[in-house]
């Protein structure tokens, strides 16, 4: 490596966090898992203060060994100037001789590109939101807020739930189009109308926690047939074609072939019909893009990225990436 001693990799979603000590030869020394890192709603020291648990005890399995490269991918880290917040945190804690924060929508794009040391790629993420990443070579990238409807977004878990309910609302008070959701969102959760489900959620007998749980419904009702049902499904990825696109063109990666790599547990779970429909559309608007699922754990893109920056060797990345699989 450029640098001597090891990286401290962090891969931080709203549920779970997952972190590695790697060596400068690329042999995992300790890992760790904690819980989600949330500073929009629990502040950001609180929220570093989780991450603080997790390395902690990955730093005790590893021996504590001297970290040179912190290589940390956040949830929430939205914007640069999130970024910056978030670095200058951690860099407090003393964790590593240099701090690189970026969204975790990185960890898997760089996760799924295979190139050692010169990434160049664009990544969607679709699981509870909907976000999309590009990288190149020389450093530059491409990158969306991804903060909801504010910043032009539709899609994600949470938004599809939301358009799922308010079309059967719709559908069994007659103000629009007959859907199966109607009878399938309320049996769900053990109700027998719309309307039980929506006083239900009012009144906090159903979470609102638990209403991503109606996105599989809603994808079991698309793949039987039901046109509205079909029509968010075919919206979705119509909305990660065009995500994927705009970032190539942003990065200049449309007249050559590119990796286009899909991630989040929606895109993760290949559903039929979004999996073609995102292929089908990317085929129509960047033909020359290599479509692909990552399977790889993110967190190996937060160690891929640490690396990148300490100038690993190719054995480094080899070992890696064989001990995550």
């Amino acid at each position: 490596m450029g640098l001597s001693g090891a990286v401290l990799a962090i891969d931080a979603g709203n549920s779970k966090t997952d972190v590695a000590v790697v060596t400068a030869d690329g042999e995992v020394a300790g890992t760790a898992r904690g819980g989600g890192f949330r500073p929009p709603v629990t502040g950001i020291k609180a929220a570093v203060d989780t991450l603080a648990e997790a390395v902690a005890r990955a730093q005790e399995a590893a021996g504590h060994l001297p970290v040179a490269q912190v290589s940390a991918c956040l949830a929430n880290a939205d914007l640069p100037v999130e970024e910056e917040q978030l670095s200058a945190a951690m860099a407090a804690r003393g964790w590593g001789a240099s701090v690189e924060v970026r969204n975790d929508t990185f960890a898997v794009l760089r996760a799924g590109l295979l190139e050692d040391a010169s990434p160049r790629g664009v990544a969607v993420v679709c699981g509870a939101g909907i976000n999309c990443a590009g990288m190149l070579p020389d450093g530059r990238t491409a990158r969306f807020p991804a903060l909801g409807r504010v910043s032009g977004d539709w899609g994600g878990g949470g938004g599809l739930a939301e358009e799922a309910l308010w079309h059967a609302a719709r559908a069994e008070d007659g103000r629009g189009a007959p859907t199966e959701l109607a009878r399938a969102l309320p049996e769900h959760f053990g109700l027998g109308s719309m309307y039980a489900l929506i006083e239900a959620l009012h009144l906090g007998h159903v979470p609102a926690g638990r209403r991503h749980e109606l996105t599989p419904v809603l994808f079991t009702v698309a793949e039987a047939g039901d046109p509205v049902a079909s029509g968010l499904v075919e919206r979705l990825a119509d909305e990660v074609a065009n995500m994927a696109t705009v970032a190539l063109g942003r990065l200049g990666l449309l007249d050559s072939p590119a990796p286009v790599l899909l991630g989040g547990s929606i895109l993760a779970a290949r559903r039929p019909g979004l999996d073609a429909g995102v292929r089908g559309e990317l085929g129509r608007r960047a033909p020359l893009a290599e479509v692909r699922v990552v399977e790889a754990a993110p967190v190996l893109g937060a160690v891929l990225l640490g690396m990148d920056a300490m100038g690993a060797g190719v054995g480094a990345y080899e070992r890696v990436r064989g001990w995550f699989g």
